[in-house]
């Protein structure tokens, strides 16, 4: 188990300094000039040459970039120059409303895909069963950035019954949360009902319902446990994509969260905050991934170290 644990950090390691690395040469390749965002247009080639040389990005591409490593390890990504403040702090600062979006997204995604996906299997082959399969691939299909859209358009426009941007209140949470559980909601009850549908033809539920157990408590006591483990090892994956998905959330419903600080960072080359927003999602999609692998082993006994 250590050695596993071992190596799997050791991948971790790889992978995120494999995204530090990408993410520094993507926002230095891609066409714009911080300097001359800072002093505009009216500025001489002198005066963009020395804030260049002030800022580092006159040097050649690996000193910058050795530079760069350096700083990260200290979570030191430098100071933006747009908000006048530390950047990783300037990032942190924007980590609750973010988490607080996709928290209300999780719930929503276990409070309808999970009952969906019990429903679909009790009733197999039926026709809310093929609706539900429906339903699902339908929501897993439809862009993020258009459903909210189109939710904003008919909630807030038409019905004017919910906000469509943060105003504060607990109700401008619906649009966005529902937005981006969406795709997840029929993920989950596709899961679901497909584990339940594998667990009710396996051997110890012929067993129980000849020793004369009651459907319900087939059901509820043996099924429904067996089938909630890889619902539960996979949780910490739906919770990496909501951080993931919500830099296009945030930006529909003008969501004050790390995914709309990264695309403003992005679209004002404001290097130092972009960098420390997209590594910090790196690092938490990669972090929730180590922790569902440790997650398989304390749930399900019978996964093994050869297994894996």
């Amino acid at each position: 188990m250590i050695i596993y644990l071992a190596r799997r950090l050791a991948q971790s390691v790889l992978l995120i300094f494999g995204a530090i690395t990408i993410v520094f040469l993507v926002l230095r390749v891609i066409p714009g000039d911080p300097a001359s965002l800072i002093l505009g247009s009216q500025a001489s080639r002198e005066e963009l040459e020395s804030l260049r040389q002030e800022m580092g990005l006159s040097d050649p591409l690996l000193v910058q970039y050795v530079r760069h490593l350096g700083e990260v390890v200290l979570l030191d990504f430098g100071e933006s120059w747009r908000l006048s403040a530390d950047a990783f702090s300037s990032v942190v600062d924007r980590l609750p409303a973010t988490l607080t979006l996709a928290g209300y997204a999780l719930v929503l995604t276990l409070l309808i895909g999970f009952p969906l996906g019990i429903y679909a299997a009790k009733h197999t082959g039926q026709a809310v069963d093929r609706v539900v399969s429906y339903l699902s691939l339908t929501g897993q299909a439809l862009p993020s950035f258009w459903v909210g859209i189109m939710l904003v358009l008919i909630f807030s426009r038409m019905l004017d019954i919910l906000p469509s941007t943060a105003d504060g209140t607990p109700l401008a949470l619906v649009l966005p949360a529902f937005t981006l559980a969406l795709p997840f909601l029929g993920w989950l009850a596709r899961l679901v009902r497909n584990g339940t549908l594998e667990e009710l033809g396996k051997d110890y539920v012929r067993t129980a319902r000849s020793k004369g157990l009651s459907e319900r408590v087939v059901f509820n006591i043996h099924v429904l446990r067996n089938t909630l483990t890889p619902v539960v090892t996979v949780l910490g994956l739906v919770i990496g994509n909501f951080i993931a998905d919500a830099v296009i959330i945030e930006q529909v419903f003008a969501w004050p969260g790390i995914g709309s600080l990264m695309i403003e960072s992005i679209v004002n080359r404001d290097y130092a905050v972009a960098e420390a927003a997209i590594i910090l999602i790196a690092v938490f999609y990669i972090g929730l991934n180590l922790l569902v692998d440790v997650l398989y082993f304390a749930l399900d006994p019978r996964i093994t170290l050869e297994t894996v």
